[in-house]
């Protein structure tokens, strides 16, 4: 049991971000990535079609035995963790938007996330806010676009900045000093958000939070993978592989 693989799922690249940190925590273990970009991006997509997309991956990554899952999306965490919990025995750890460590550290009373439009109109999220939020102030900004520009390799491009900057500027305007990065696409961008945000605005992503609690769980279930040479990772995509390989070379992540 300890040699089986962690899986891990996302509607693209994004969740590679959050790979990132789960490898760099827990280097000796092996990893199943599975990226389901043949139906990316899952933030326009409805409540239903994001469960029967996350259920359906789920299957795949059962049936190469991983150990634990880590829903490497926030759009599929926030509309499909609740129902695969509930329909699976195996483990699953979830990202949501990092809006309890914003409200504790922002100075402004204003913190500004950026998601998808799925996560924003989604019930969890609201009740995310209703939890924490207390006197603070959290202004919501979908950003439709952004995930098939990374999709597309497309980091430090002319569309990109424009569309970043559309979608940065509302928040500052509200006075907002802390933006969450509330899709695991966009920390790929964060060089080019902090550009445009300026540097006295502090930027938020869950992905190390995400790669402790998946340590936190492996552990209690006394499954963490106690051999000395590096874990492997494997590959799987529903789109076109060979895409899927030139992007994670564009985002230095093999």
């Amino acid at each position: 049991m300890k040699q089986r693989p962690i899986g891990m799922f996302d509607s693209g690249v994004g969740g590679l971000s959050t790979l990132r940190d789960v490898r760099a925590l827990l280097p000796n273990e092996h990893i199943i990535y599975y990226a389901d970009t043949g139906n990316c991006p899952y933030g326009g997509r409805s409540h239903a079609e994001i469960v029967a997309l996350a259920e359906r991956v789920t299957h795949v990554l059962l049936e190469r035995e991983v150990k634990i899952i880590v829903v490497a999306c926030n759009t599929a965490t926030l509309h499909a963790v609740d129902y695969l919990r509930e329909h699976f025995s195996i483990r699953f750890v979830g990202m949501e938007p990092g809006i309890k460590p914003a409200i504790a550290q922002t100075k402004t009373g204003v913190v500004g996330v950026m998601a998808t439009q799925a996560t924003v109109a989604g019930e969890r999220f609201q009740r995310l806010i209703a939890r924490y939020a207390g006197d603070v102030q959290v202004v919501p900004q979908a950003c439709p676009g952004l995930v098939e520009l990374i999709e597309a390799g497309e980091l430090q491009s002319a569309t990109t900045r424009d569309a970043v900057a559309r979608y940065v500027e509302p928040l500052l305007k509200a006075g907002a000093d802390t933006i969450v990065l509330g899709c695991t696409h966009y920390p790929f961008l964060r060089p080019l958000i902090a550009e445009v945000a300026g540097p006295n605005i502090a930027l938020l992503d869950t992905g190390a939070a995400v790669a402790r609690q998946t340590q936190r769980l492996l552990a209690a279930d006394d499954l963490l993978n106690s051999q000395s040479e590096a874990g492997s990772i494997e590959w799987l995509t529903s789109g076109d592989p060979v895409d899927f390989a030139k992007l994670r070379q564009c985002l230095e992540i093999e």
